[in-house]
């Protein structure tokens, strides 16, 4: 059974409060709990994590070192300048999907670009919080086509 763990970044404890206009009304643990019970159905196990510090999601991925196969990872503000959240997943070597509730390259400028994006499986922008289970199925969906091979 594939170990999946879920990494939330700075801010995204206030889903449900922050701008519901461009985030929505679904708090966070309501999205945590819809993709438990859709990991569920695909038969793997998650974890969840949401930290505002970037040394504690460090920390969290360094951990995740031999103990799971694949990382979804919402990382904020992050995105666009953490190169040390960058490296600290490139060492790991897990495969990872990138997400965001907005679509972040139709917003401001500086939100356009993510230093991430590069080495993930994938990225998934602009679909609310549905894009957290297509992240978990897509990243299934490759963990299984590795095992394939």
């Amino acid at each position: 059974m594939a170990a999946i763990l879920v990494i939330n970044g700075p801010n995204l404890n206030m889903l449900g409060r922050r701008e519901p206009g461009i985030y929505g009304y679904e708090t966070l643990e309501d999205v945590e709990a819809r993709i438990k019970r859709r990991a569920h159905e695909l038969g793997v196990t998650i974890e969840c994590f949401q930290s505002n510090h970037e040394g504690a999601i460090i920390d969290r991925i360094h951990q995740a070192h031999e103990l799971c196969d694949g990382i979804i990872i919402n990382p904020g503000a992050f995105t666009h300048y953490s190169y040390a959240i960058r490296d600290a997943l490139a060492s790991v070597n897990i495969p990872f999907v990138e997400i965001h509730i907005s679509n972040i390259h139709a917003r401001e400028a500086f939100r356009k670009e993510s230093v991430i994006a590069p080495i993930a499986v994938g990225q998934i922008s602009g679909l609310g919080t549905y894009g957290y289970e297509l992240a978990l199925e897509g990243l299934v969906h490759h963990l299984n086509h590795l095992n394939r091979r």
